[in-house]
């Protein structure tokens, strides 16, 4: 019965996130549902005592990640840089190579530190035009846009600034560089069994006579001549953050060390310990170079939209931090009730411990429809067993780290997801016509995960 319960609460979290309800307003109310079905005289210690301790907890983490990359994609967006970008792509891949060409756009952005929604508005005009001058079918362009933003730059590239990277750090004291062999070859398995797939469907779709169509939705408008800046300079602040991310993850540890003592005037000293801030404390400092390098070479044209720009941008940082926050509360609740230790059970008969782990996020990962959300319920409730599985099997935790980050953004990409969501709005697409390929790239993003588990156990590479 606690079993039943707990599966109930997760199967409501995913029928009203599936149905557009607002996940910030429906997590408690799922989690307090499964309280109420177990210990009712619990709900209100429950809500103030896990669910608002966790949510809180998570804001006060990852905040500033969400707000400084929010910030980070609109200033590229209004300063021209993201079209300089796309088009210096498409003139060096070629027109004629369109789903490479957005592929590597949509990379690009993703591993520069550019939200995963801010591509997908900043690419799609480029990508509808590219398919309809190639005649390939409108319904493949979400598939493609997934591919290179929401998969391997997402979570497996070593360094990648993006949220999904960033949170085993937190539980296991790594870097957002954690296991960088394996997370290339992980990278490199995805984007050529990515493209073949893609590939396979364009010469299919042509050969039965099919191109880009007609009476679409959301048709974006002629893109214009408009001058826009030298594509090094619009670069540039990408490669700033990817630099930097890397200088300040090694030099932090230097300037601070392992334990930081502030002594405050008439307070208790506050004392910090650097190793779980690391990585954020280094993508906060890289992300705002990069806002700066923006600045420092489109100060007019960003100066003109800025006001505006930003209040979009915190905006949708609140929203998207709070959405997975609300997720972060729920698993913590669902975490302390009899009917997770059934499911952890279930998960413990695993052997495998790289496996367990894979298996664990992913499953969460699909049933919250959130990569960040179901990682973090994940780690939340089941870290300290993943170390001491993988210290039993002398697994470093770098390679757990790469692991339990890949695998989140596999089966996060389950119908009810609020990145497919978006990404079929802003095309005018429905879940019938484009949903199967993104599917596909999700297959391929979880079967990423057991190659690089096998090519870890065949080698030992990190």
């Amino acid at each position: 019965m606690d079993f039943l319960i707990v599966l109930l609460s997760l199967c409501l979290l995913m029928f009203v996130a599936y149905r557009g309800f607002s996940v910030i307003l429906f997590a408690p109310i799922a989690a307090m549902l499964a309280v109420l079905l177990t210990q009712p005289d619990a709900v209100p210690s429950m809500f103030t005592g896990i669910f608002m301790e966790k949510l809180a907890g998570f804001v006060r983490l990852y905040f500033p990640v969400f707000l400084l990359g929010a910030v980070f994609g609109k200033v590229i967006e209004i300063s021209g840089f993201s079209k300089t970008i796309v088009r210096a792509v498409i003139g060096v891949v070629g027109a004629q190579r369109a789903m490479l060409s957005i592929v590597l756009v949509c990379a690009i952005l993703t591993y520069g530190g550019v939200s995963l929604f801010v591509v997908v508005f900043a690419v799609y005009p480029f990508a509808a035009e590219m398919f309809r001058s190639s005649d390939i079918p409108k319904r493949l362009i979400p598939g493609t846009v997934a591919l290179g933003a929401f998969s391997f730059t997402m979570d497996a590239l070593p360094g990648t600034p993006q949220i999904q990277n960033i949170i085993p750090s937190t539980f296991f004291g790594t870097t957002t560089w954690a296991a960088p062999v394996l997370g290339v070859l992980g990278s490199v398995f995805i984007f050529v069994l990515g493209m073949a797939y893609l590939e396979f469907r364009r010469r299919t779709a042509k050969a039965q006579g099919e191109g880009y169509g007609t009476g679409h939705v959301n048709e974006p408008e002629p893109l214009s001549e408009e001058n826009l800046p030298n594509p090094w300079v619009a670069i540039l602040p990408l490669i700033v953050v990817g630099v930097m991310n890397k200088v300040l993850t090694s030099a932090i540890p230097i300037v601070f060390g392992t334990t930081q003592k502030v002594q405050l005037v008439g307070h208790e000293p506050l004392i910090t310990q650097i190793g779980p801030v690391t990585a954020i404390w280094a993508v906060m400092g890289a992300l705002i170079l990069g806002i700066l390098t923006v600045l420092a070479f489109a100060w007019k044209a960003v100066a003109a939209k800025f006001a505006e720009g930003t209040k979009a941008a915190v905006a949708g940082s609140l929203l998207a931090s709070m959405n997975t926050a609300s997720e972060y509360g729920f698993g913590g609740v669902i975490a302390s009730l009899p009917g997770f230790l059934v499911i952890a059970g279930m998960l413990q008969a695993i052997p495998n411990p790289l496996v367990k782990i894979g298996v664990t996020v992913s499953a969460l990962a699909g049933i919250t429809g959130s990569a960040s959300g179901g990682l973090s319920i994940a780690l939340a409730a089941m870290s300290g067993q993943f170390k001491e599985a993988a210290a039993a099997a002398n697994i470093p935790l770098e390679v757990v780290h790469r692991v339990a980050a890949m695998a989140s953004g596999g089966m996060d990409t389950l119908p009810h997801n609020g990145a497919v969501i978006t990404l079929l709005f802003v095309t005018g697409l429905s879940h019938r016509q484009s949903y199967g390929d993104i599917f596909a790239i999700t297959v391929l993003k979880t079967l990423a995960v057991l190659f690089v588990i096998l090519v870890y156990y065949t080698t030992g590479i990190v």
